[in-house]
């Protein structure tokens, strides 16, 4: 097995959370000069697992006055999307002011690291935040950086299994800038360092094999109660008899309604009554449902008398199908969520969210284990959340990033900037330890890095007892 390489380059880590970019970066061999995360919790996680604790808030160690962030080479952060002000729409520091983004330009002003990456939701980049878009490009480029006007928007689930990717949909936005205060490259019309593109193909993910699961869970954190069994059951039966009837009229071309069935909303469609100013979006589910109903009319009724669906909660009473192909509910990887159940096939999952959302893996009959979620986001086995309640784990891998995802993004942004790179001591390195040192994908580290970070940890405990 590799050992992962020490002291490459020096990284610090802003909005740490538990430390996905820090898995990664240390994976390339980077050393940790500093980070920040204002949440105790997932402080307390990261400082569990690489060393040391980031625990503080970035605007009072990086503001107009303090600067007490040291020097280095690359900035990582997975800061918070926060609009900006648009008085004059001047796009200057001034218009950040307030935001958490004012804070990390402040310390990218005052050390010009050589590489920026930063992440965040895709909303980001969508047509609401377009001016904070704007100013966030803007002020990177007047520092001297190069970077591109487009969003990168990368997923796990798009990358080989050998690479770091994770059968996990998880869109996000990488911002990644090299400082090249001397245009050594072109800074008009800059490629995305990756393009959202799947890189394997037609190749399926099989949740069963690539996370891998685990087969036998005898805990009762994860089992499902007799409400959720009696709600999916009731549900699969609907599947099975839906499935039933449209085989009888079509055979092999029958499908599954794809669209929100809602059972609330059954109506005969001779006598549907649509309420004018209704959304067109919610007319057209409307009408479906109404057609689904009058087609099926003498099985839904008896469906609905038989399982008592009416007493089921109102967000129980809907189902979002989207497994076409699948026989049975429970074949599936469903979600319990507030806009009703929601069933796909067991082929990848959607991006973790909190606790209330947990994906419940259909043939296993449970919840996914906190274990199986840090998986999802390329952590190791070994990963220590230490005796924090479950909630807080989710929460915690709900809001970081993916290490397969960031390892991709900064392999393919220093290949792209590799001319920048090659004309700086602090660029050298980083080239070498990205591109030319670090095998295709960080499985193959990691769990080295992690352990020495998680060393690092006992150590400091060891010294402190002796103090």
């Amino acid at each position: 097995m590799p050992t992962a390489p020490t002291s490459a380059f020096a990284y610090i880590d802003l909005f740490a959370g538990i430390g996905g970019f820090a898995a990664a970066l240390e994976s390339f061999g980077g050393t940790g000069v500093y980070s920040v995360e204002i949440d105790e919790a997932a402080a307390a996680v990261y400082e569990r697992n690489w060393g040391h604790s980031p625990l503080g808030d970035i605007t009072k160690v990086a503001n107009d006055e303090v600067m007490a962030v040291p020097a280095h080479d690359i900035l990582a952060a997975g800061f918070p999307c926060q609009p900006f002000s648009k008085s004059g729409a001047q796009r200057g520091m001034d218009e950040t002011r307030g935001t958490l983004f004012f804070n990390i330009m402040k310390i990218i002003e005052a050390h010009h690291p050589t590489v920026v990456i930063l992440e965040n939701v895709r909303n980001l980049a969508g047509p609401r935040h377009r001016h904070e878009w704007e100013v966030i490009i803007d002020l990177l480029r007047a520092e001297g950086y190069r970077v591109s006007e487009a969003p990168a928007v990368f997923s796990p689930h798009l990358l080989p299994l050998e690479r770091g990717g994770r059968p996990q949909v998880r869109e996000r936005v990488f911002i990644t800038a090299t400082y090249d205060p001397d245009h050594i490259l072109d800074h008009d019309d800059v490629p995305v360092p990756v393009k959202h593109l799947s890189e394997r193909g037609d190749e399926e993910w099989d949740l069963t094999q690539d996370l891998p699961l685990a087969t036998e869970v005898d805990d009762p954190r994860y089992a499902l109660s007799a409400d959720e069994i009696k709600w999916i059951d009731a549900w699969d039966d609907f599947v099975q008899r839906i499935w039933e009837a449209e085989r009888e009229k079509h055979g092999d071309a029958a499908k599954l309604p794809g669209f929100p069935i809602w059972f609330d909303e059954w109506a005969d469609l001779d006598t549907l009554k649509i309420d004018v100013g209704v959304p067109a979006w919610k007319a057209n589910f409307l009408r479906k449902n109404a057609e689904l109903y009058t087609r099926h009319k003498d099985i839904l009724d008896a469906w609905g008398t038989r399982h008592r669906v009416h007493e089921f909660p109102p967000s129980r009473r809907k189902l979002e199908w989207q497994a076409q192909g699948a026989a049975s509910l429970w074949d599936c990887a469903l979600q319990l969520r507030p806009s009703g159940i929601r069933a796909k096939r067991m082929t990848h999952l959607p991006a973790l969210v909190a606790i209330t959302q947990t994906p419940i893996l259909g043939p296993l009959r449970r919840r996914l284990t906190p274990q199986e979620a840090a998986g999802l986001q390329g952590l190791p086995a070994k990963f220590d959340f230490g005796t924090q309640r479950d909630a807080q784990t989710y929460k915690q891998l709900g809001n970081g990033v993916s290490v397969g995802a960031v390892w991709h993004v900064l392999k393919a942004h220093v290949e792209r900037d590799a001319a920048i790179l090659e004309t700086t001591e602090a660029g050298r390195t980083i080239l070498k330890a990205v591109r030319d040192d670090a095998p295709k994908t960080p499985d193959e580290v990691l769990p080295i890095a992690l352990a020495r970070g998680q060393q690092r940890y006992a150590d400091r405990n060891a010294e402190t007892r002796l103090l």
